[in-house]
């Protein structure tokens, strides 16, 4: 069993529906203010836990050039005493589109070269690198479910199931 070209193909499938739920959001639905999570938060923190989790080590990530101060948290901070982060300026939608091919491209160039029996690389994720592969594509899945299921409740958009990319 080719364990790495499985978690290419189901890493680029799961990227190609959150990219499509990216395109197919109105305006009114990206910054909305009924969502305390709003659409274009849900999708830069997606993004960038993919670029995180691809990256051999927290050591080695290097967060994408637009990227601002505690931008990627959607929740308070338990390690911070539970505060809230940091305000930040709302992502446009060109600017996930334009972070978005660094995460697609960079599956395949990390996995390329990984060991799936080594630690994780970060020390708040007790898994082996096999593992964390499957907790990423959760991850992505996780939060383009709840970008699809807005698309759809709120605009009546639907989207289409990706089950593998070759």
């Amino acid at each position: 069993m080719d364990e790495i070209k499985i978690f290419k193909s189901q890493y680029w499938a799961s990227l190609e529906m959150f990219k499509e739920a990216v395109d197919k959001c109105p305006q009114a639905l990206w910054n909305d203010p009924h969502y305390k999570n709003k659409f274009w938060h849900v999708a830069y923190h997606t993004l960038f836990y993919t670029d995180l989790y691809l990256s051999p080590t927290e050591k080695d990530f290097k967060p994408w050039h637009k990227h601002q101060d505690e931008s990627n948290f959607m929740g308070h901070l338990p390690w911070e005493g539970n505060r809230e982060p940091k305000k930040c300026n709302p992502y446009s939608k060109e600017d996930i589109l334009e972070y978005y091919p660094i995460c697609y491209k960079k599956v395949a160039i990390e996995l390329d070269k990984i060991n799936l029996n080594d630690d994780s690389g970060f020390h708040w994720v007790p898994l082996n690198k096999f593992e964390l592969q499957i907790y990423n594509i959760r991850h992505i899945q996780h939060h383009t479910a709840q970008l699809v299921e807005r698309l759809r409740q709120t605009a009546n958009i639907p989207t289409k199931w990706v089950g593998f990319v070759r």
